[in-house]
């Protein structure tokens, strides 16, 4: 090993602070800066970052343990000691590759997307910002500096969703992600409580080496609470942990900002939804993976959440005609398969699908962004068709990322990772519901399908079907610039490749191994091999390509007819959930609001606060009249004081 990897762990502060350093720069300077400048200092900032953390990754590999800097305390209160430390660990390890990586990549493709708008300096200061949040999240030994990333990304994706905000629908896009967000946020905060008046300490080491011989006894002061049940605290701590999981990866309920968050500039919505804050929960339960696995209760939860989440998804992505939205709703989808993994135990599986998922869903978003440049930021696939012609490089790579996606090739990654989690829940056996591995296996298996028919239909519409643009619009459509087809192309090797880390029978030193590090007590996990999913997906996306490549009338006639036209409408409205949300939540808290503002604030408060002002206007009024000017008035008055204060003492 070389000296400059075995000094690593002296400068991996550098992952998250470079990119800071680079977010100061254009956000202060940016405006005076030309646009060269610009692009330099965000990406090479976040280019640092991927190369030091290549080197984290290798050190990790060879030494076999974890790179940790510490910087002395951080916060000092009470019982309360948190340092402010880095740990790059195996799991870590592997995650801030993922985030620098793809990260530097969406950075340079975004030199050509946005290359035309005048707030390009904050776009990349925004940029930057939300990769150090993401690595400070990745790489913090403790639950405090875990949460500061996290607040951090949610408020990057608010600056970044919104980042066109004089268009009303955009602002208000990333209001209701941060907004969403902050429920889910509160849970979280609550869970982080608990943990500390439970164990006494926030740190991953701390927390794992307080329940390493048992589960220790409930102090009193959260008796009230739940008695001296530790079992039950554990389930309650978990599960609000969780809610802050379905806030931050979009799971049910907490699920409807993402799919608005398309409204942010496409290298943003690969930013969010490939390999950064969606992925933000399953990460955290990946990294407490030790506190989990102690609630079967919550185990099941989680299952069930994330099942549900990846069939309800599918269902809604079949009929979207927003190119964008059709990936959004995507990958809520494939987060629910994480989750799943992540319920099952089957730890380092869902990590690889959260790795190959970020290969393929930024290759697959960026893919629409070209289409979307293309076409003069037309994002309806039904003004769209017959692109390949004009757009062969993107059609290309776009074809690679739905096959990854829908897992119908054997040696695309998402086939790799997808077929293994259906393999784990197969398995699966809950003492609390003895069927719930069948259950979910078949579930799982038609979220399959319903990937694989939206991918394809995405394809037929865009690429293969009938061109709706009109013949000048048609032929001025062409490939956009290198920076742009060039990551196409990285990004597609990924997705055709990237899944090789995984497959355990190519090498012993597999992913899943190298993780086991981490998570240990995980049971070993075997290659993916052609199953019924894998035949399944082969089966909808060629009948979904060949309906929508060559325009077959079933789709139209179906979604207008009886029962069908009933089922189009409720998925193409999203089940009216935005509708319901809103009449149960939003318009009540607007008129609470409103009633309170009346009332309490411009009756009572105002009315308070303005009573004692008039009050004193009022005898300021009465006193002016004292105010004569005559020495012999004021003495007078001074004496009149002078025996009125006699009397009080003396008399009284």
């Amino acid at each position: 090993m070389p000296d400059f990897i075995k000094n690593i762990d002296q400068v991996i502060y550098l992952i998250p602070l470079v990119p800071l350093i680079g977010f100061a720069i254009n956000g202060l300077l940016g405006k005076k800066l030309p646009r060269g400048a610009i692009y330099f200092v965000g990406c090479v900032s976040i280019f640092i970052s991927f190369v030091i953390s290549l080197m984290a990754l290798w050190k990790v590999v060879e030494s076999g343990s974890a790179i940790v800097f510490q910087s002395g305390s951080w916060i000092s209160s009470g019982n309360l000691n948190v340092a402010l430390g880095f740990k790059i660990d195996q799991l870590s390890a592997v995650m801030i590759n993922i985030v620098s990586g793809i990260g530097f990549l969406i950075h340079f493709y975004s030199i050509g997307y946005m290359k035309e708008d005048e707030g390009i300096y904050k776009f990349f200061a925004y940029l930057n910002l939300f990769c150090f949040a993401m690595l400070v999240l990745v790489m913090g030994d403790n639950l405090l500096l875990l949460f500061l990333g996290w607040e951090g990304v949610g408020l990057c994706s608010y600056l970044l969703i919104g980042f066109w905000y004089k268009k009303e629908d955009y602002a208000d896009a990333g209001k209701k992600a941060f907004i969403v967000n902050r429920v889910g946020d509160f849970g979280f905060l609550i869970g982080i409580f608990l943990i500390f008046g439970y164990l006494g300490t926030i740190s991953f080491e701390g927390i794992q080496g307080a329940l390493k011989d048992g589960i220790p006894v409930v102090p009193e002061i959260l008796n009230p609470i739940v008695g001296k049940d530790s079992g039950l605290l554990i389930t309650i701590i978990t599960l609000c942990l969780f809610v802050g999981a379905t806030g931050k990866s979009a799971q049910i309920p907490l699920y409807t900002w993402l799919p608005d968050a398309m409204a942010g500039p496409t290298p943003v919505s690969a930013l969010i939804h490939a390999a950064t804050m969606v992925t933000a929960g399953v990460y955290m339960i990946g990294r407490l993976h030790f506190l989990f696995s102690l609630s079967e209760i919550t185990m099941l939860v989680i299952l069930v959440i994330g099942g549900v989440t990846a069939l309800y998804s599918g269902t809604i992505g079949i009929t979207q005609t927003d190119i964008k939205k059709v990936l959004a709703y995507s990958t809520v989808s494939q987060l629910g398969y994480m989750f799943m993994a992540m319920a099952v135990g089957a730890f380092s599986v869902g990590i690889f699908h959260l790795m190959t998922h970020a290969f393929f869903k930024a290759l697959l978003f960026l893919s629409s962004g070209s289409v979307i440049l293309a076409c003069h930021h037309e994002q309806e696939m039904t003004k769209m068709g017959k692109l390949c012609k004009r757009l062969p490089i993107t059609h290309g790579a776009m074809l690679v990322g739905m096959l990854a996606l829908s897992g119908v090739f054997p040696y695309m990654s998402g086939f790799m990772s997808k077929d293994l989690i259906l393999e784990k829940v197969k398995h699966f056996h809950s003492p609390i519901m003895a069927s719930a591995g069948e259950i979910f296996w078949v579930i799982g298996i038609l979220a399959a399908m319903f990937t694989a028919f939206y991918s394809f239909r995405l394809m037929g519409m865009t690429f293969w079907g009938k061109s709706n643009m009109s013949d000048d619009d048609y032929h001025h459509v062409h490939e956009p610039s290198w920076t742009m087809t060039g990551v196409l192309v990285v990004l597609a090797l990924l997705s055709i490749f990237g899944g090789l880390i995984g497959l355990a029978s190519l090498s012993e030193s597999n992913l899943h191994t190298f993780l086991g590090k981490v998570f240990t007590g995980q049971n070993t996990v075997e290659s993916p091999h052609i199953g019924l999913p894998t035949i399944l997906g082969i089966i909808v996306s060629a009948i979904a390509g060949l309906m929508y490549g060559k325009n077959w009338s079933f789709p139209e006639t179906f979604s207008r007819s009886g029962i069908g036209k009933l089922l189009h409408k409720l998925s193409y409205n999203k089940y009216y959930a935005d509708e319901i949300y809103h009449f149960i939540f939003v318009q009540p808290i607007m008129k609470g609001s409103k009633l309170l503002w009346r009332w309490i604030d411009s009756f009572m408060i105002e009315g308070i606060v303005n009573g004692v002002a008039r009050l004193a206007q009022i005898a300021g009024y009465f006193g002016q009249n004292f105010q004569t000017g005559s020495v012999n008035t004021y003495a007078f008055t001074f004496l009149i004081g002078v025996i009125l204060l006699l009397i009080y003492f003396v008399v009284i």
